[in-house]
């Protein structure tokens, strides 16, 4: 059984969909302080914290688990500049109450939402998991002490794992059940999505003098379908006694802003009413990844590497929700 650490979230719930789709039993365990109980479709649901150490522990005797995914990290860049506390204490210290109660239930097996935000500013493009380590946000910091803590933790106590560094999750379960939901939402797809299906008035750019083909920042977003099937991958190949490592999860395809709302147009058949603004600190031009190692140690293989299937599969959420 495979233990879904706020699987009632974004990119856990998606995974938990797709696991149980292929034969895995899964329990969801989650506090819904941002993950929605609706989600929580498929499986065994646990409302809990990993701040409590023994309803872990209770969850932990209870089913027979032999791999955890860890997807429940508090992730506003901005937010965690503004109230670092909260980033560490959640992401970090829980974190290691619930690679303690592991250990504790001989619980071997990790697999890790981390970020590219680990890298911070880019000095290759694309980037490839020996790109250097230098977050230049708190959120981005606490993704990089987990990996460190998890190398020890290897070491000390046998608890092997694998860390996917993601680039920019989009889109939606094709068959809209579930898809992205997030209060607030900062993300660029769905706030766009928004703007055409009447919720918001329009959507701001933040710089449109990058030195990019067209002016706007340029971003790898992958499906959140493709990120999931890499974490069963990632299951599987610890399974087969894969040693502990690191793979980047992106498309290796950047589209820029401009990109990203011209191809919501299309879709939706809106206009999208833009406001250009001046350039937000910390934003680099590009932000592309290099997958190649997942492609090849995984066999792992995006099946929605086009930005129009991606924003469809957003666009169909989207109008669902309007609806129900």
């Amino acid at each position: 059984m495979i233990f879904i650490a706020g699987g009632a979230g974004y990119i856990g719930s998606h995974a938990n969909k797709i696991l149980n789709q292929k034969g895995y039993e899964t329990v969801v365990y989650d506090n819904l302080v941002y993950g929605h109980r609706e989600f929580c479709k498929w499986g065994h649901f646990v409302l809990g914290d990993i701040a409590d150490k023994d309803q872990l522990r209770l969850c932990f005797k209870t089913y027979p688990i032999e791999a955890v995914m860890h997807y429940c990290a508090f992730c506003y860049v901005g937010e965690s500049v503004e109230h670092p506390a909260k980033y560490y204490r959640n992401n970090v210290i829980n974190t290691l109450n619930l690679l303690d109660v592991m250990v504790e239930y001989g619980v071997k097996n990790f697999i890790f939402s981390s970020s590219c935000a680990t890298y911070g500013n880019p000095i290759e493009i694309p980037m490839t998991e020996n790109h250097p380590q230098v977050p230049i946000n708190p959120y981005g910091r606490t993704k990089l002490m987990v990996e460190q803590i998890l190398k020890d933790y290897d070491r000390a106590y046998g608890i092997r794992h694998v860390c996917l560094r993601y680039f920019n999750a989009a889109g939606a379960d094709p068959d809209a059940e579930i898809g992205e939901w997030h209060e607030p939402e900062t993300h660029l797809i769905p706030l766009v999505l928004q703007v055409a299906a009447g919720r918001r008035d329009y959507i701001q750019v933040f710089g449109t003098d990058y030195d990019t083909p067209d002016g706007t920042c340029v971003r790898d977003y992958i499906h959140i379908n493709d990120l999931a099937a890499a974490h069963i991958a990632a299951f599987d190949y610890l399974k087969g006694g894969g040693a502990s490592t690191a793979f980047n999860l992106g498309n290796g395809n950047g589209f820029s802003v401009k990109e990203v709302i011209q191809t919501a147009e299309r879709i939706t058949g809106k206009s999208i009413k833009v406001i250009e603004g001046p350039r937000r600190p910390g934003d680099p031009p590009t932000l592309v990844g290099s997958a190649d190692k997942a492609k090849k140690i995984l066999n792992w293989q995006p099946r929605y590497a086009n930005l129009e299937e991606i924003i469809k599969t957003a666009w169909k959420w989207e109008s669902n929700r309007i609806k129900g």
